[in-house]
């Protein structure tokens, strides 16, 4: 924050501004002493986008100022809207360039992959009108980031060698192409397909830099939990169990079931699933799986996760034309047990979860006419199999989602639908009656893992493992089987653990556990979501270290 005053050029102290003495040591105050406004700066992860027009010089010299000022400003605004509808902020435009910020002021936990869905989008629109070509750069890394800059004044938010590594990318990237460092691949990797491409000779640095280029995002269909290096399921024999038997239920009774896991983020939800997938895949009988995701931002996005649901029913891709969507629409409806004129009036409603008319605000009856053609479009999908539906982070949902779930179980009666929502504890706080007094619901916390599970985690994902550094890693970890994982993962990439047959040894001293950059993200937006005076006592409580008393906290913090 911002602060202004008047220093005493005695003792230092800062005075109010209509001080005439030091209110310390009784020095006169001159007029001309206020002090500079403190700029509030930290170190943060951010990722940084850098966008540049191809042949835009060459193009500008041929032009007229009007004409170039005319190519310029629709251009400045559609790339402005689409890195504001990811999240990103805009930092500078310079002529034909653009840099962007994901990650400050505010951090989110999945700014990398923001980044790269804007730079997707910005290539693919400008690609579409066929008028510019773009060349884009991404990087993640830590930046000094001044918190209270003013980028539409000018005022610059980010330095960092991030940012000039974005700009190098940027320079070196194919026409119409998108490369991005190691960092950004890693964070993005399940999320954004890429394809090789060969390092780049950066100016000022010793070795070239490791770069991959975007394609497009992922299209999801069915089951998007891939676990990579799978760790072993510990302490989670009860939870999934009770998954199993509430699928079993609701296709033995043929009755509609919700479970919601609810549990902090890495607590191991999504690995609950997925070993609920790898139980119903293996088993004889056949289920049909179908998952979606809500997201935190974009437009557009009230029923995002019903309508990944019907995209992968249909196998409707992202990439795919107007018409071939509607056929793929038409034959998935085809496909079940409907009168013509059901399939059809089914089909209007379902039309706009898949992007192919825009989504309009559902009130009353037109609300209630598409709540029960979705019903019936998942209720015919159960009566050929039974049918499970897996919504991630039910927090971010819209309240319109949240109404048709319930409505979903309310209404529909004789069809084996289970139904499996993820949902971090902040939920509880958005919808505080979900599932009271209803039946067909049910919750169930997940807490975090005793030492002597994530012990036997660590011991099956990486067996042998030096004493102490493993003690080092559960203790970071606090039961939290992500945060474990991850670490694990982060040495083995930087090369600080190898495999010496069955069994994992350090390559040398580990001085200090980092962060890993795939938690950096995740930590840094929950505090940012706190009110500024939560915020201060918790920096001020990192200072004190892992355990301090509150008359400590209160006097480091100045709050009582």
């Amino acid at each position: 924050m911002q602060t202004k005053g008047v220093i005493c050029p005695s003792c230092g102290k800062e005075n109010p501004d209509d001080a005439r003495f030091c209110l310390n040591c009784g020095t006169a105050l001159a007029d001309g002493a206020r002090a500079a406004p403190r700029i509030r700066e930290e170190r943060r992860i951010v990722t940084v986008l850098f966008a540049d027009i191809v042949g835009f010089t060459s193009q500008a010299e041929r032009m007229d100022p009007e004409e170039v000022r005319g190519l310029l400003q629709p251009y400045h605004e559609r790339v402005r809207a689409d890195l504001i509808r990811w999240g990103g902020t805009v930092e500078k435009f310079i002529g034909d360039a653009v840099m962007a910020l994901f990650g400050a002021p505010v951090a989110h936990e999945d700014d990398a992959e923001r980044a790269v869905r804007a730079a997707l989008t910005i290539r693919d629109g400008l690609t579409a009108e066929g008028r510019l070509n773009v060349r884009i750069g991404v990087t993640t890394g830590e930046a000094l980031v001044a918190l209270d800059a003013r980028p539409e004044a000018g005022e610059g938010m980010a330095a960092g060698d991030v940012v000039n590594t974005a700009a190098r990318l940027q320079a070196a990237a194919p026409v119409d192409g998108i490369l991005v460092d190691e960092a950004t691949y890693r964070a993005t990797s399940r999320r954004i397909e890429y394809r090789e491409h060969e390092p780049v000779a950066v100016k000022g640095k010793a070795e070239p830099v490791p770069v991959r280029e975007a394609v497009a995002a992922r299209s999801q269909f069915g089951v998007d939990v891939r676990q990579l290096g799978q760790a072993p399921l510990v302490g989670r024999l009860r939870e999934i169990d009770l998954l199993a038997g509430a699928l079993e239920r609701v296709k033995s009774e043929r009755e509609p079931q919700l479970v919601t896991l609810v549990g902090v983020p890495g607590i191991g939800k999504s690995r609950l699933v997925w070993e609920l997938f790898q139980q119903t895949d293996a088993a004889s009988d056949l289920v049909a799986w179908r998952q979606g995701r809500s997201l935190p931002y974009g437009d557009a996005i009230s029923f995002w996760a019903l309508g990944e649901i019907v995209k992968a029913e249909g196998g409707i891709l992202e990439t795919d034309t107007t018409a071939d969507a509607e056929a793929k629409l038409g034959r998935a409806l085809s496909a079940l047990s409907l009168e013509r004129a059901d399939a059809e009036w089914i089909g209007r409603h379902l039309r706009p979860l898949v992007g192919l008319e825009a989504p309009t605000e559902l009130h009353g009856d037109r609300r209630g006419e598409a709540f029960a053609a979705w019903r019936r479009f998942l209720e015919a999908l159960a009566d050929q199999r039974p049918l499970v539906l897996v919504f991630e982070d039910l927090q971010w949902a819209d309240d319109g989602l949240l109404d048709f779930l319930e409505y979903l179980l309310d209404w529909s009666r004789g069809h084996p639908l289970f139904v499996l929502a993820l949902a971090r504890p902040e939920f509880a706080d958005k919808r505080p009656s979900w599932g009271a007094a209803k039946r067909s619901f049910s919750s169930h916390y997940l807490e975090p893992l005793s030492s002597q599970a994530m012990g036997e985690l660590l011991d099956g994902l990486v067996p042998g493992l030096p004493d102490d550094l493993r003690d080092r890693i559960l203790d970071r970890a606090e039961g939290v089987p992500l945060y474990a994982v991850e670490t694990v993962r982060m040495l083995l990439d930087r090369g600080l653990l190898t495999r010496a047959g069955n069994v994992y040894r350090a390559t040398g001293a580990i001085e200090s556990l980092e962060v890993p950059e795939t938690l950096h993200a995740l930590v840094a937006s929950r505090l940012d979501s706190l009110q500024p005076e939560e915020r201060r006592l918790v920096e001020c409580g990192a200072v004190l270290g892992k355990t301090f008393t509150k008359p400590g906290l209160a006097a480091v913090s100045g709050v009582s």
